[in-house]
């Protein structure tokens, strides 16, 4: 598989410390990403995207987030440029929320429990 030269800059929206600080390890260590910034809440997620519209190449988003929530920030970079990917990770993938990230433009929804194999394929690509 070709990698590409550099790592994938990644902004991450997860509001618990203990997963972020896992997935950014898994990221940065398995997939060669690169985290660059995180959020905890919708509106500082939004804010940044807001302010750094070509600081990103792949967000990862939580769906319940310590203020608002992960559907928000999706609505946030619905307008992201077509390279850019927005992909939600959360514990509560059933398929009405896989149906509802998706009409608001994720690229993809994984269930952290039992798909984080196939979410790290996801971003190997």
């Amino acid at each position: 598989m070709n990698r590409p030269a550099s790592p994938l800059v990644v902004f991450l929206v997860e509001d618990n410390a203990l997963i972020r600080d896992n997935l950014i390890v898994a990221l940065e260590e398995l997939v060669d990403m690169r985290v660059v910034a995180w959020a905890e809440s919708e509106e500082a997620a939004a804010e940044w995207l807001r302010e750094h519209p070509d600081g990103w190449q792949l967000a990862v988003i939580d769906l319940f987030l310590r203020d608002g929530s992960g559907l928000g920030v999706l609505q946030a970079c619905r307008s992201r440029d077509p390279r850019q990917r927005a992909v939600v990770l959360t514990n509560y993938a059933d398929v009405d929320i896989r149906a509802q990230c998706l009409a608001l433009g994720a690229d993809a929804v994984f269930d952290k429990s039992t798909e984080l194999d196939a979410f790290l394929e996801f971003c190997e690509r």
